[in-house]
């Protein structure tokens, strides 16, 4: 199983960047997909989620309007493009798989990570 981030970097504040999370190893399409992000001395924050139905939340307040996340099963991948970036945006940015299955009516459920990409914005 892998998760793999990619397209983060530096950029200047107002400026887009798009990360994409390229899965592989497991059934991607039955997977909620979520991004999350950790700036320098906090904790990690939950950005927005996409299930598999393609139903995006986006939950961080911070980012409404801002970023839109999408997934294309076909390619096992799911991108986050972020536009209007601003300073307080930089984090290392996450994406992880999730899905819950019931065995015996009892909910069990499997998580996976990816290692994040940096996304810095700076002048």
């Amino acid at each position: 199983v892998q998760l793999v981030e990619s397209g983060g970097g530096l950029v200047q504040p107002g400026g887009s960047l798009r990360l994409s999370c390229a899965a592989s190893g497991f059934t991607f399409s039955s997977y909620t997909m979520s991004w999350h992000r950790q700036a320098p001395g906090k904790e990690r924050e939950l950005v927005a989620i996409i299930t598999s139905a393609g139903v995006t939340t986006v939950s961080a307040d911070s980012v409404k309007g801002r970023f839109t996340f999408s997934r294309d099963n076909a390619k096992n991948t799911v991108y986050l493009q972020m536009n209007s970036l601003k300073p307080e945006d930089t984090a290392v940015y996450y994406c992880s798989a999730q899905i819950t299955y019931y065995r015996g009516g009892v909910p069990h459920g499997i998580e996976y990570w990816g290692k994040g990409t940096l996304v810095t914005v700076s002048s």
